[in-house]
């Protein structure tokens, strides 16, 4: 069974909301963004203190990139599923791209230290 819940965590802006199985088992899905390991401790310390949040799917860019990036949609799949996204890349034609993405499938962004329009981007 399934109900609908708020969540707010100190450092992500807003409140979302999520399916619950229960009040103690809270299933928060997230999607990360990533090259060559940019965003490991950020997952680790996900994974070690998020109680209820899940790192469903982890894309990990292991190539050395052109200085710009004609086709983005090859390194950013246009069907994420998840809750949230963090985006750790460092490529900003890749991190312009998964902002698009998530836009048009109403999946919000964090992209910190980055300035997008279609993102939320705290200082870091």
């Amino acid at each position: 069974q399934f109900r609908v819940s708020a969540w707010n965590q100190p450092g992500i802006y807003g409140i979302f909301s999520m399916p619950v199985r229960n009040d103690r088992n809270v299933m928060f899905t997230i999607a990360v963004f990533e090259e060559h390991g940019s965003g490991e401790k950020k997952i680790q310390a996900i994974r070690e203190h998020g109680a209820g949040l899940d790192i469903s799917r982890r894309y990990n860019i292991e190539e050395s990139l052109p200085e710009i990036i004609d086709d983005p949609e090859r390194f950013i799949p246009d069907d994420i599923n998840a809750d949230l996204v963090l985006d750790f890349l460092q490529h900003p034609d890749l991190s312009f791209h998964l902002a698009k993405v998530c836009k048009k499938r109403n999946i919000p962004v964090i992209a910190s230290g980055k300035k997008h329009a279609d993102a939320m981007t705290p200082f870091t």
